[in-house]
């Protein structure tokens, strides 16, 4: 269909839930239409890839009539002058990952490290420096309008790599930043694009880590913090309301399902001072998910998370080298790619046996959402572009940002009966975009901030005039990944994930100031949680906060 043309049938075929009646199980009355695909959402968030890393080598040049990618482009980063280990030319050119666990050391990913890698500026006093040890000015550019050339991954990633392992890394070490991942290494979520669609400019929204940007994915906002630490910040202050607490108040149904064997939600902890209320009734284990679509009794929103820390099955780069420096961590055997493509495989072979006749929820209401949270420092060579603060007048956050610079490119890949095989979505679209969609098409009210106010919705995605029989979809098989084993409790020191370790000192501020019973918190504040305590702390709060995911 030409462009022109697909635009204006895209117009007459956009969404309106006021349009659709609804039985008391959410789904239509009537025989189903493109116009019920979002009757359900089901939404799952990675954790730390770049859209080049992940789906970069998606597609060859002409295979389909537009896509972002890396191959034929001659994509490079320059080596800086005081790296020990030159590159021929001086430019590292960007190729294939020669592992699934790569990058192998964990790239910087907080804001001041992403300023590096966006525009290759980094000061002084912060070079060899990771994380809480940077300082002002954050590497920020000297121009307020400078734009991002995308030049500095590997500059950043030998200067964190050298805090990291105490040494600079070689050639082939630090090279390891420019690559990214063939179909072939990840079957199941290029198998899910190529079967389904992609988006080719989704963008994170914060140029930062893992909290401000899933705080940002379900309340368009992080509340002016920019990194995870202190994560008291999320759990004290993050008090935006959520598309949890708007969905309630207008009668939507919804769950967080968390991976097994985690025993808490981070993405109900990033927003506790709303979500708290929630905690005993719907953060529920994943098998429950894997029973509401099996008997067609999924809420409106099912918002699924990976196991972010036990298991780590959730994509995210190794991270062992990451906590202490020189020193590596047993984190990420099994390879948290391949478990994370076999948590993906779990999902959509859940949502694909719904079929099209089951009562309630089925695959012709319901779409899947595949998403991530931020980049993480993975290369990515498509500068993002410049945004509305998320509240109009606002002074400054943390770390002095402003938030008009968007984070740069994530994966982002849309499953629905009611899209066309390789598909791909060019226009930009963000985090925020869910919000915005769900707004709409389920009449949620007012704007949450100025981003999803402004944010491309997803309604004109479902182009196609009938369903595609579940029966003709790809069948995706994840490639075999090690199965996870729980560290010894008496083996560990600090071998927690990042994750963990910015969130559990802030479990013991808030588990103090409430009175929680936590019988392995140590009665002197000041004292030094090791790894085994933290793991019986995190594990004793849990039960008492998530009793739907306690263990039994």
């Amino acid at each position: 269909m030409a462009q022109q043309s697909r635009r204006k049938f895209l117009k007459t075929t956009a969404l309106g839930s006021a349009t659709v009646a609804l039985g008391a199980s959410g789904c239509s009355t009537k025989e189903p239409t493109s116009k019920n695909a979002m009757d359900h959402m089901i939404v799952v968030l990675f954790e730390n890839r770049s859209f080049d890393n992940i789906l970069g080598h998606l597609y060859q040049a002409g295979e389909v009539p537009q896509f972002e990618g890396v191959i034929g482009k001659n994509l490079s980063n320059p080596v800086p002058s005081w790296a020990q280990h030159p590159a021929p030319g001086g430019r590292v050119y960007y190729g294939v990952s020669p592992s699934m666990n790569c990058p192998s050391s964990d790239p910087g990913e907080e804001y001041p490290h992403t300023n590096t890698q966006m525009f290759n500026t980094i000061d002084e006093q912060n070079k060899f420096k990771m994380g809480k040890n940077i300082v002002a000015p954050w590497n920020v550019p000297k121009s307020a309008d400078a734009v991002p050339n995308m030049q500095g991954f590997v500059t950043d990633y030998i200067s964190n790599f050298t805090a990291d392992h105490l040494r600079q890394p070689t050639l082939k070490e630090y090279s390891e930043i420019m690559t990214g991942f063939t179909p072939e290494q990840i079957p199941v979520i290029t198998g899910l694009a190529k079967g389904f669609s992609c988006f080719d400019h989704w963008y994170s929204e914060v140029p930062s880590q893992t909290f401000p940007n899933r705080s940002f994915w379900t309340a368009g906002t992080s509340s002016g913090f920019v990194v995870n630490s202190p994560a008291d910040n999320f759990l004290m202050n993050n008090k935006a309301e959520t598309i949890f607490n708007r969905l309630s108040e207008k009668g939507k149904t919804w769950k967080i399902y968390v991976g097994q064997p985690d025993p808490l939600s981070f993405t109900a902890l990033v927003s506790m001072p709303v979500l708290r209320k929630y905690f005993a009734t719907n953060i529920v284990p994943f098998s429950e998910f894997e029973k509401d679509c099996a008997n067609g009794t999924l809420p409106n929103f099912a918002f699924v998370e990976p196991p972010l820390v036990n298991g780590h099955a959730d994509y995210h780069p190794s991270a062992g080298m990451a906590m202490i420096a020189g020193k590596d961590l047993p984190l990420d055997p099994p390879s948290s790619t391949l478990s994370g493509e076999a948590y993906l495989s779990k999902i959509y072979n859940a949502y694909k046996a719904m079929g099209t006749k089951q009562k309630g929820s089925n695959v012709l209401n319901t779409t899947l959402l595949v998403g991530w949270d931020e980049p993480g420092g993975t290369y990515d060579h498509v500068p993002p572009p410049r945004v509305p603060a998320p509240e109009a007048g606002a002074p400054k956050g943390q770390c002095d940002f402003d938030f008009t610079l968007s984070g740069y490119r994530t994966p982002a890949v849309l499953v629905s009966p009611w899209i066309p095989e390789k598909s791909v979505f060019t226009e930009e679209f963000r985090h925020t975009s869910l919000i915005a969609t769900l707004r709409k098409v389920w009449d949620l009210g007012k704007p949450f901030t100025q981003r999803d106010a402004s944010a491309r919705t997803l309604e004109t995605c479902f182009t196609l005039q009938k369903p595609r029989d579940p029966s003709t979809w790809p069948n995706i098989v994840a490639r075999p990944a090690p199965a996870y084993v729980a560290p010894d409790p008496n083996n560990l020191d600090t071998s927690y994930s990042e994750l963990a370790q910015a969130m559990v000192p802030a479990i013991v501020t808030f588990a103090r100031k409430e009175g929680f019973a936590v019988p392995s918190m140590p009665k002197d504040p000041k004292a030094k949680i090791t790894g085994a305590q933290a793991l019986n702390i995190a594990k004793e709060f849990a039960n008492e906060m998530f009793p739907l995911l306690a263990s039994k």
